[in-house]
């Protein structure tokens, strides 16, 4: 699944190709990626025609275009969801599920989904902490005093802030995670706690922080929670720098090109093989339906692991 680095890549991409163009056509050619829209497939279609777009937002995984009546369209990737800028006459490929024309005649975006759990859908927006965005289009971004954000989209108001937020703030987010009795990799999954960590970034976070995946939360000292936090932001940093990760073909920025930041993994998708900082090899163990990966030696499992 798309995480922060491949969402933001892809706003980015958003913010260069689609902002302040005027929307022609909004084209459902599959009515389960508009499944959460309250109007349909038709209401979908007919909200989009004639907006232009005015900002390309994100929090965490979730991405959105801002109107200037405040709505948004909100989008979440999904597994495999792809948003996809280029010369509108090209084929329809059998994926894509929304196709977007604008009145320019320029580029057409198209929403490509294979296993369509993605979705788009219309809502309003309402007060919220989310700083202005820059003016060149990176990810660094002013600090923005409480309460003076720009608003966000209500379906995910209750999102909390991602770590290269200025929003985020580190002591809340300490000590929210120590009152928790859970697992450290479980609490960085929990979006309500810490927004557009994944599987792959939590893996290579808690590897570079030298943490199971499985220490209980309620045992960790505020300064390996400040080591934590900075594996997180170096790693979601540097991931973004690369383009995001990519496996397949499931992610691609919005001009259909791979990241390549899954060259510079410590720990994710290595089992057996050595471990970069000490040769042992890389263990994997059953997580939550998926895996974890960690070096046995670097990252000693505690003596009363959470599951």
């Amino acid at each position: 699944m798309p995480e922060l680095p491949e969402v933001e890549t892809i706003r980015q991409g958003l913010q260069a190709h689609v902002v302040g163009r005027t929307i022609a056509q909004a084209q459902v050619l599959h009515p389960r990626a508009v499944r959460r829209d309250p109007a349909g497939p038709a209401g979908f279609a007919s909200a989009l025609a004639g907006r232009t777009a005015s900002r390309a937002e994100r929090r965490g995984k979730y991405l959105w275009l801002t109107f200037d009546d405040d709505r948004a369209l909100l989008a979440h990737l999904g597994m495999s969801g792809q948003m996809l800028v280029g010369d509108p006459g090209r084929p329809l490929s059998p994926h894509v599920r929304v196709r977007f024309t604008f009145l320019d005649g320029g580029p057409d975006l198209r929403f490509t989904d294979q296993r369509t759990f993605g979705q788009l859908m219309m809502c309003s927006l309402r007060g919220g902490d989310l700083p202005a965005p820059p003016a060149n289009g990176g990810t660094a971004r002013p600090p923005c005093p409480p309460g003076l954000g720009r608003p966000l989209p209500e379906p995910i108001a209750h999102i909390a802030p991602d770590p290269l937020e200025a929003a985020f703030d580190p002591a809340v987010f300490t000590a929210r995670l120590t009152r928790r009795r859970t697992g450290v990799k479980r609490a960085l999954l929990d979006q309500s706690l810490i927004s557009g960590v994944g599987n792959i970034y939590a893996d290579e976070a808690l590897w570079r922080a030298r943490l199971h995946w499985a220490r209980p939360t309620e045992t960790l000292r505020p300064g390996e929670v400040s080591r934590l936090l900075e594996a997180v932001r170096d790693v979601l940093t540097e991931a973004l720098k690369a383009g995001g990760t990519s496996f397949d073909a499931m992610y691609v920025n919005v001009n259909g090109e791979s990241g390549y930041f899954d060259r510079s993994l410590h720990a994710y998708g290595r089992a057996g093989e050595p471990c970069d900082r000490c040769g042992t090899p890389i263990r994997r163990d059953p997580f939550m339906n998926r895996s974890s990966y960690t070096c046995p030696r670097c990252q000693p499992r505690p003596r009363h692991p959470h599951p």
